[in-house]
C-alpha cells in the first residue's frame, strides 16, 4: 500500500523507527554505543529506500525525501519549482 506521496506504508514505518531511533540516541548521550541502534536502522532504511528507487525509476533521494515528510505528516512536493510554502 502507498500513500498520497507514492512511497510505501512500508517505507514510511521504517522512517518513523528511524526518527524515532534518533530521539532515542540523543536522550541517551553522544557514544558512539549510545547511536548505534540508529546506525543500524538508517543502513537497514537506505537499503529500503535504495530498493525502493531502483525498481521505481526515481533517486534514492526523492524517495528518502518523501518517507521523511510523509512520516512527519507534512505534504509531498514532486518538485522544488512547484511549491508554495
Amino acid at each position: 500500500m502507498t500513500n498520497e506521496c507514492g512511497v510505501p506504508e512500508s517505507l514510511i514505518a521504517l522512517q518513523r523507527t528511524l526518527n524515532a531511533a534518533a530521539e532515542e540516541a540523543r536522550a541517551r548521550g553522544s557514544s558512539p554505543e549510545d547511536w548505534r541502534p540508529w546506525v543500524e536502522a538508517a543502513a537497514v532504511a537506505e537499503n529500503a529506500f535504495a530498493e525502493h528507487a531502483a525498481a521505481a525509476g526515481v533517486s534514492a533521494d526523492k524517495v528518502r525525501s518523501a518517507a521523511e515528510r510523509a512520516a512527519r505528516g507534512l505534504p509531498a512536493h514532486t518538485d522544488p519549482e512547484e511549491r508554495t510554502d
